[in-house]
């Protein structure tokens, strides 16, 4: 398999809170140390997992600072997008002096663009940079499904264009991104339950939300499929899929946040209108981490 700049294993990282609210930069660094420590191929700061809509300019800024600071050598790509062009080029001049390796710009929410829009969109976000642009497509955050023909004429028309988080949950959907994107674009799951489904197809890797929690389990898998041993990865698909379900029974990253709290590495704190993991929630995680080695 095609090794390009993002492959194998990048986790979406959560931004960690303190009880009053405030982001706990000291446990932030320390996640991105058990990031690299644990063998992740790269690290996704203030993206749906980072609650990033919630987070002040400032607090963007900090967190890929220390991202950068923290990432031991790894590619680094925040995410920038919003629902507006200028506001997505805000993001951007505001986090690129820190020279992040790549970005990821979600398709606009809420406003439900056409193909056509979404195509001019990016166009428009890929001109402002020589920075690579991965594109996110995640309908069920954002109410617009990026189709395929879509992709692969923004990969092939539109310098800068490096590659996709492909979330649609969708199989068939990214099969068809993978079998028609051209060389050197990186197709990448952006659902942990697919990541072995998708890589065996030919995606490069996953923005793993899981790996979080056990991201030596994650890397492992990834690593399995790209040296084709299937029957390992596998094996790590089956072990890991009680946890993939369990990190979504609520909206991301509430459960991944509870289960976190459990292993004492943060607190189990999301900003409104995020509400806390149920006890019920709680409870499921519990008993998936007993059967985790972490």
């Amino acid at each position: 398999m095609e090794k390009l700049l993002l492959h194998g294993c990048g986790t979406a990282l959560v931004t960690p809170f303190d009880k009053e609210g405030n982001v706990d930069y000291e446990v932030f660094a320390a996640l991105v140390d058990r990031q690299v420590a644990g063998g992740v191929d790269f690290l996704v700061p203030l993206g749906t997992t980072g609650e990033t809509p919630a987070l002040t300019d400032k607090e963007k800024v900090e967190l890929l600072r220390i991202t950068k600071e923290h990432c031991g050598g790894l590619p680094v790509m925040p995410g920038i997008g919003s629902n507006s062009l200028e506001g997505t080029l805000r993001n951007l001049r505001l986090l690129a002096p820190l020279k992040p390796d790549a970005l990821l710009v979600v398709v606009p929410f809420y406003n439900k663009p056409t193909q056509e829009g979404m195509f001019r969109y990016f166009q428009a976000v890929a001109g402002e940079t020589k920075i690579p642009i991965i594109i996110y497509n995640v309908p069920g955050r954002t109410g617009a499904n990026m189709l395929p023909d879509t992709v692969i004429r923004l990969a092939t028309e539109v310098p800068g264009i490096a590659g996709i988080k492909e979330a649609s949950g969708n199989y068939s959907q990214a099969s068809e991104i993978i079998r028609r994107a051209p060389e050197g674009f990186a197709v990448l799951s952006g659902d942990d339950e697919l990541t072995f489904a998708l890589m065996a197809t030919g995606a490069h890797g996953v923005i793993s939300v899981a790996s979080n929690i056990v991201p030596g389990a994650v890397a492992a898998l990834c690593e399995a499929v790209s040296q084709g041993d299937l029957a390992a990865a596998r094996s790590l698909h089956h072990y890991l899929s009680p946890l993939y379900k369990a990190c979504f029974v609520e909206s991301n990253p509430i459960p991944v946040k509870a289960a976190l709290s459990i292993l004492e590495l943060c607190e189990d704190c999301v900003r409104l209108p995020l509400a806390p993991a149920t006890i019920g929630t709680r409870l499921l995680l519990n008993d998936v981490l007993k059967d985790l080695d972490r």
